[in-house]
């Protein structure tokens, strides 16, 4: 390296990282996750690591992956997929719901991920859908969102399962944690509570209360200072746009409610 040789007395070289990355996949110590949609690119890829000797570690999105599930499973690649994304543009016309399912008993090791952070809350669901396509069991399923995408990264000695020595990393359901109906009661991560449903339901309220009295403390401050020629329509107007509508955790039918008040 670089460093190497100006430590052995040689002339300053500067680095080159994207090199030195290269170098470092090249020797196996850098994984790769390679973003993927069609069968033709995925196989194009696959052999031009397999012609460095280099083994790819997650195939992310694949969403054509089912169609070479078997050249995947040979070469030893993850599949990180989508769980039923498809026909959204062009690339993917040719995606189904049922690929995870297919490249898991083709002996790929399949996990699902998601580019959405709300659905990245709610990846027990998306495990759900193998079991709808494909006739996944649910112990394979969850391993989806659990054990599988911890091996695809090599952590799983320390995440991914409930086991002896591995972080507390875990969530408590109020059901079945594939069912659609199943809410999250508690969530533990390195053995500390960090939610719980009953006291985050307290906090929404006491928050709401705290809202609620400083908008009628700041309106009240409003009235008091004015001199009685102010539009009363304008005024409302200004309470609702600029310091309700600001708040994004109102929910929707709270907004709509005081949409249509503001209306009225």
């Amino acid at each position: 390296s670089a460093l190497e040789r100006t430590k052995n007395g040689g002339p300053p070289v500067r680095r080159d990282l994207e090199l030195e990355a290269i170098a470092e996949i090249i020797r196996g110590e850098r994984l790769i996750h390679c973003h993927s949609y069609r069968q033709d690119e995925i196989l194009a890829f696959l052999r031009v690591m397999e012609g460095f000797k280099v083994r790819v570690g997650t195939l992310q999105h694949i969403l054509e992956g089912y169609k070479v599930a078997d050249e995947i499973a040979r070469h030893g690649a993850g599949a990180s997929a989508f769980s039923d994304w498809w026909a959204f543009k062009f690339e993917v016309l040719d995606a189904v719901p049922y690929a995870g399912s297919i490249m898991r008993e083709r002996g790929v090791l399949v996990s699902f991920n998601s580019d959405s952070s709300d659905h990245a809350r709610r990846m027990n669901l998306e495990a759900a859908k193998a079991v709808k396509y494909g006739g996944t069991s649910e112990e394979e399923a969850l391993k989806f969102v659990t054990i599988n995408p911890a091996k695809q990264l090599r952590i799983d000695k320390q995440v991914g399962s409930l086991e002896p020595g591995k972080d507390g990393d875990f969530a408590i359901w109020s059901g079945h944690p594939l069912a659609a109906s199943s809410v999250c009661l508690q969530t533990w991560i390195e053995g500390r509570q960090f939610f719980e449903r009953e006291a985050a339901r307290r906090r929404a309220e006491a928050r709401k209360a705290e809202h609620l009295a400083l908008i009628e403390k700041a309106r009240k401050l409003a009235i008091d200072s004015g001199d009685g020629k102010d539009d009363e329509k304008a005024k409302a107007k200004f309470f609702f746009r600029s310091l309700e509508e600001r708040q994004g955790h109102l929910c929707v039918d709270c907004c709509m409610d005081r949409e249509m008040e503001w209306r009225n």
